[in-house]
């Protein structure tokens, strides 16, 4: 199956510039295609993760990825999607973001031999002469039209600011850059990008006299249409100090049931024949053993299949009663963290971040949703003293969250 196909055939694409000149162009030739990445935190997040799977599946597929950090861009802060200005980060900062996604990207995208390419953008946005950029780039773009995108809409009822707006002509350049130096001719990026990769488009066009394609991919949300990768803690990130391969995997383990072939197929490498059967089943014990599925070959991806076989045989010691408990999250208790010699629920869940205030964990226990050791607990002055933690002791907040706590 051609490439083009496969991406329809798993309901990714979003919009095409020229859907039969794309496809085309996948099936006759190798194309150098690019996927822009701001390095607005210190590692990638859930809502990248979509499109660096793109990346592997083209490249796999023959074609030559070039990933863009955006040490330029990301001084201004793309304002697509944003109903505020986004935090402006140093230099310094954005340079320390860029080598944490360039080591995350190697674990999907074979970089090695010039098969992939990671370019930084700052090598030509951070030189350019303002008045020189205004004259050969500036000239191209409508402010009337501009003012007609997407991106910009929801700033303008709050307001934009002129530094922002520069963000397209950007964007635009590194496409004409990235055709002119390396004989890139796509571009593709998330739906919320359509606008940005029409500018790169027409530069293109007008000031290289080339013909050049965009296309774009659905975004990462659920069924009710919220972007997936947000917890009560915050993002679901790919680094494991930030969040651990066992809250990963349990992430995807407890998503909608409505999701997950949806997600089976935008983001594994599962063959539409093996997601088929998993769409045919039915029950709630079988959307579990797809849930599980699901969770475990993304696990592996990010992770690697020894962190995805302990976080499965973690999760399933929850729910059963075999498997390991090895891999729980765990909340270290020493003892600072004991007053009179015990600490109170309401400390334990506040501690464990199972709760982000004294209010919300009295909340919880008033509601009966935690337990410990798998007793309900609705005791809100209960204590534990620190003989209570020399076995094993796990608190649980609802059905699906778990932590283990461990004296030292």
């Amino acid at each position: 199956m051609n490439v083009f196909d496969e991406l329809v055939a798993r309901e990714m694409i979003a919009q095409t510039t020229n859907e039969q000149e794309i496809k085309k162009a996948l099936q006759e030739k190798q194309v150098t295609f690019y996927i822009g990445f701001d390095p607005t935190a210190d590692s990638l997040h859930v809502g990248h993760f979509l499109q660096l799977m793109v990346m592997a599946r083209m490249q796999r597929a023959g074609h030559r990825p070039i990933a863009i950090v955006g040490g330029g861009t990301g001084m201004i802060g793309d304002p697509s999607g944003k109903s505020d200005m986004r935090k402006m980060l140093t230099p310094e900062i954005i340079n320390h973001n860029i080598e944490c996604f360039k080591n995350q990207m190697k674990n999907f995208v074979d970089f090695s031999d010039g098969k992939a390419l990671i370019v930084n953008n700052a090598d030509w946005l951070m030189d350019l002469n303002y008045v020189e950029f205004l004259r050969e780039v500036g000239v191209h773009f409508s402010v009337n039209k501009m003012l007609t995108a997407e991106c910009f809409k929801r700033r303008l009822e709050k307001g934009l600011t002129f530094l922002e707006f520069n963000y397209m002509l950007m964007q635009s350049y590194d496409f004409y850059r990235l055709h002119t130096d390396y004989g890139c001719t796509l571009e593709l990026g998330g739906d919320d990008q359509w606008s940005n990769i029409l500018g790169g488009i027409e530069l293109c066009r007008r000031k290289a006299g080339h013909e050049v394609y965009g296309m774009t991919f659905k975004l990462l949300t659920t069924s009710e249409g919220i972007k997936m990768g947000k917890t009560e803690k915050g993002a679901v990130w790919l680094d494991r100090e930030k969040t651990s391969p066992y809250e990963f995997f349990q992430y995807w383990r407890n998503i909608g049931d409505k999701d997950v072939i949806k997600c089976m197929k935008l983001l594994t490498f599962m063959s539409l024949e093996e997601i088929a059967k998993y769409q045919a089943m039915e029950g709630t014990n079988e959307i579990n053993t797809a849930k599980e599925k699901l969770a475990y070959e993304l696990t592996k991806l990010v992770h690697g299949e020894a962190d995805a076989n302990a976080s499965l045989e973690s999760a399933r010691a929850l729910f059963s009663s075999g498997g390991s408990k090895e891999n729980m999250p765990k909340m270290v208790l020493c003892d600072e963290d004991f007053e009179n010699g015990s600490i109170s629920i309401v400390n334990l869940l506040v501690k464990s971040n199972l709760a982000p205030s004294n209010g919300e964990a009295k909340r919880l226990i008033k509601q009966g949703g935690v337990s410990v050791n798998g007793e309900k607990c609705s005791d809100m002055a209960l204590a534990f003293e620190k003989s209570a933690f020399s076995d094993e002791f796990i608190i649980k907040k609802g059905k699906k969250v778990f932590r283990k706590a461990v004296l030292v």
